[in-house]
């Protein structure tokens, strides 16, 4: 886990969790990751339905 987050996220799991700025931080980008991919599917579905 805690290389995943380094990798993705460029924060290390401690920083993570110690202060609320970058955790606050990084959930905004993957709840904007999340909608970006969920948008990308319904889009796919809407295409391959043709």
């Amino acid at each position: 886990m805690e290389k995943g987050m380094t990798k993705s996220r460029h924060v290390c799991y401690e920083e993570y969790s110690r202060k609320l700025e970058k955790r606050l931080e990084v959930e905004k980008q993957r709840e904007r990751e999340y909608k970006e991919a969920k948008m990308l599917v319904a889009g796919m579905d809407g295409q391959i339905a043709k």
